[in-house]
């Protein structure tokens, strides 16, 4: 083939050069994703090069620190010894042979998709691209946008007329999408266990991630296009997120029924074929399950076609957090209290157990609502000394100690983080809501599990 590299050299030393390790790798956005993935790839002995426009994210980094609690400051220090470093100069995307694009994209205020991060990196990097670089998306989206959005953008972009590579035997730039498979504080499995799906504007592009990704996860699945890789991302949030609708809408109809459904999905779990065990909450959180079922609802009105079971899961979840002030207000009420005026203190910020993420808490919107109706509210998280405000919450609250819960008309469990002792919160509290069954196989009048 002549189809040549960003450093100079064909299809085929490229692909060489991924599988000996002497291929630069570019990754954009250090976030929850792309932190990881980079630490990888230096596991790996390559030379992997980190941008974000944070500038104090590229200052930590660079300094051998870490913003992330789950990766200790010691795994940067050694992908450093492996030539790791942080940038926020898109110029130096010329030097890369491989760029992979790990930004946000969450809802704008109308629950549409916002692809604000991802067209303003690809228009960052347009201008550096070369022949022969291989970009890929990783960041969660809608079916299309890799062939609709990022590769009009990258072709637009760059000085030197480059075309996406559609076909064997074309110049130009290799393209793919490849769905990130993060889950933050899963340590059952390891990250190099998880089969990697890519999906190419072209074969040659396929072959050229699955051959970057094969050296650092055992397993690569590639598909026919970019747009089956983007469904198959959708695909899997999606089962979770009908699911977990499931659970919450049957713990509604079993606390009416006075029914613990948590001993019904235990025993329903030992069923060896045809159940996977789901758990209720509060809510969801994360940037994926939360979000990805509006991206494919929006899309699909493009096809005049309406995902009504999807959309009917998101609305269940969506209102979880509602449900659990009203089961705060009742529990409140039966002690002759309201929540105007109660001192709440709410446990756990973090969208699931023992990370520090924030992002689409239930926690964010329980604390505005409480707020919303003159409770006096408190949080304590182990992971936030502090939360300010964000894309849809304005907190600037201070993390409070675990000293005097007596003091509060309730206690409320969102987060059930492993750290919290809560035999001792519930013999210290006057009133313990549990949203989580964190309180499992602990008996006392002052809990109420909603």
């Amino acid at each position: 083939m002549s189809m040549t590299t960003a450093n100079g050299g064909t299809y085929a030393e490229l692909k060489q050069r991924l599988e000996t390790r002497d291929a630069r790798i570019g990754i954009i956005g250090m976030g929850y994703v792309g932190l990881p993935l980079a630490l990888l790839f230096s596991g790996e002995r390559f030379r992997v090069t980190g941008f974000d426009i944070a500038p104090d994210k590229v200052a930590t980094l660079n300094a051998g620190g870490s913003y992330i609690v789950r990766i200790a400051p010691e795994a940067i220090q050694q992908a450093q010894k492996a030539g790791f470093r942080a940038t926020s100069d898109y110029s130096e995307i010329a030097s890369m042979d491989a760029v992979i694009i790990c930004v946000p994209t969450p809802l704008d205020d109308h629950h549409e998709p916002d692809l604000s991060f991802i067209t303003g990196t690809v228009r960052s990097i347009a201008p550096h691209v070369h022949e022969g670089h291989l970009i890929v998306l990783e960041s969660t989206t809608y079916p299309g946008t890799t062939e609709e959005v990022v590769v009009p953008l990258l072709e637009d972009g760059n000085p030197h007329g480059l075309k996406a590579i559609r076909s064997t035997g074309q110049s130009g730039l290799f393209v793919a999408f490849s769905p990130e498979r993060e889950d933050p504080g899963n340590e059952s499995v390891a990250r190099h266990d998880i089969p990697k799906v890519v999906g190419g504007c072209s074969p040659e592009a396929s072959q050229l991630a699955a051959a970057m990704y094969g050296a650092i996860f055992r397993r690569t699945i590639s598909v026919s296009s970019p747009a089956v890789a983007e469904m198959t991302k959708l695909l899997e949030n999606i089962y979770r997120c009908v699911n977990i609708a499931l659970v919450n809408e049957l713990k509604q109809l079993c606390m009416r029924m006075d029914i613990d459904i948590h001993e019904v999905i235990d025993a329903a779990k030992t069923k060896p074929f045809g159940f996977q065990a789901f758990y209720p909450g509060p809510g969801l959180g994360g940037h994926c399950i939360p979000i990805d079922p509006f991206y494919l609802s929006w899309k699909a009105r493009e096809f005049d076609f309406r995902t009504r079971f999807i959309e009917l899961a998101g609305e269940v979840n969506t209102a979880m957090p509602a449900f659990v002030i009203q089961n705060v207000s009742a529990a409140l009420n039966q002690r002759r209290k309201s929540i105007n005026g109660s001192r709440i203190l709410v446990l756990g910020l973090a969208y699931k157990r023992d990370i520090d993420d924030l992002r689409e808490s239930p926690s964010l919107a329980i604390i505005e609502m409480l707020r919303e109706m003159g409770a006096m509210v408190a949080y304590n998280d182990p992971f936030f000394a502090q939360v300010g405000r964000g894309r849809h919450y304005d907190l600037n609250m201070t993390n409070t100690p675990l000293d005097n819960l007596g003091q509060y008309d309730a206690v409320l469990i969102v987060t059930d983080h492993s750290s919290y002792d809560y035999k001792a919160i519930v013999q210290q509290s006057q009133l313990v809501v549990d949203t989580r069954n964190a309180t499992k196989g602990i008996q006392a009048p002052n809990i109420v599990r909603c």
